[in-house]
């Protein structure tokens, strides 16, 4: 495996005021290709900016971030937007999901600000994505007609479209409930079985049990990194504790 975020002595200082806000202290972290990772910690930890600074939505005040190889912490504005576009998928709590607009569109939407054009068929990838999720039968349902885990998982699908190298999701299934998690969860662990390296920010343990390692984050430094140990499996678990409930 190799390095797909390598990051070394990171910091983020914030001024408010006369203050300065230490909200990253020197973090240095390594995630190979194909892990899945999830960030941990409580609030006034740090995880969001550093999530932040991963997704290239914000730059670190001193420290190297390397995406692949490329040192983003010293991109311009423009480059960076390239860089979020082609090489970052995000998931957020909130799903994000434009009303009135079918998952296809919802999809296809990061596919508009390809300025280079990578992906030739914009409809047939996003068509794909969300086959790849399961929900190829729902490309033409707006958000409004989808269940909270079928609006995640277009969320998932919309990440993917780019074919990017990571997928960053923060708290992902913090608007759910247990089974909808459970069938999320399910999602970004096949996806992570076929290769793509998965971070997810969260702040509960029942969903860092389905990552492959722990980064928990203290007072913006690294407390402890670790392997997770009996891995949980979504898709196991979801068929042990619901069975063919529908």
């Amino acid at each position: 495996m190799s390095a797909t975020i390598l990051v070394r002595d990171l910091t983020r200082v914030f001024r408010l005021g006369d203050v300065e806000v230490h909200a990253l202290r020197g973090i240095s972290l390594s995630i190979e290709r194909g892990e899945f990772v999830a960030i941990m910690g409580t609030s006034g930890s740090g995880k969001s900016t550093l999530m932040n600074v991963l997704g290239c939505l914000d730059q670190p005040s001193s420290g190297e971030y390397l995406l692949e190889g490329t040192a983003v912490s010293r991109l311009g504005a423009e480059r960076l937007a390239d860089i979020r576009n082609e090489k970052i998928g995000f998931v957020f709590q909130g799903f994000n999901l434009l009303p009135r607009t079918s998952a296809l569109e919802n999809v296809e939407l990061p596919l508009l600000y390809d300025r280079r054009r990578r992906i030739a068929d914009p409809r047939g990838s996003a068509t794909s994505a969300l086959q790849r999720v399961g929900l190829g039968d729902r490309l033409d349902h707006e958000p409004n007609q989808l269940s909270g885990g079928q609006q995640q998982r277009v969320a998932i699908a919309r990440a993917l479209v780019t074919r990017p190298a990571i997928i960053l999701a923060d708290e992902p299934t913090g608007n759910l409930d247990s089974r909808t998690t459970l069938e999320v969860l399910s999602v970004l662990q096949q996806l992570n079985d076929e290769g793509m390296t998965i971070v997810v920010v969260t702040h509960e343990n029942e969903v860092a049990a389905y990552a492959g390692r722990v980064v928990e984050l203290r007072d913006g430094r690294v407390l402890r990194d670790f392997p997770v140990e009996g891995r949980r499996h979504a898709a196991t678990d979801l068929s042990q504790i619901y069975g063919g409930e529908r």
